[in-house]
């Protein structure tokens, strides 16, 4: 059987936050920390209970613009390509 990770309560409040505060789902904090949406998700709860996160979903318009940002970012970057290749054959053409 195997033997359960145990994590700090500093670690666990940060993952937490990072749904909570900085926009993340669940699925993208659980993936860049290596562990379960699950697991994240129970400790959100957790520290609402407690009082050590917004109990509230106030963020949520920051999470938004979070989301909203990133896409144009994804957006922005490949016009970027997309211009830094149209610039690389006219550079060729012009020779």
């Amino acid at each position: 059987m195997a033997k359960q990770k145990r994590y700090t309560k500093e670690f666990r409040l940060e993952a937490a936050r990072l749904v909570v505060e900085q926009g993340y789902t669940l699925a993208e904090a659980a993936n860049r920390l290596g562990v379960s949406s699950w697991s994240i998700g129970n400790w959100i709860r957790k520290y609402r209970q407690s009082g050590e996160l917004a109990s509230t979903d106030a963020p949520q318009p920051v999470a938004e613009d979070l989301k909203q940002l990133r896409r144009e970012n994804k957006q922005l970057k490949l016009e970027n390509e997309i211009l830094k290749k149209a610039a690389a054959y006219f550079a060729k053409e012009s020779m």
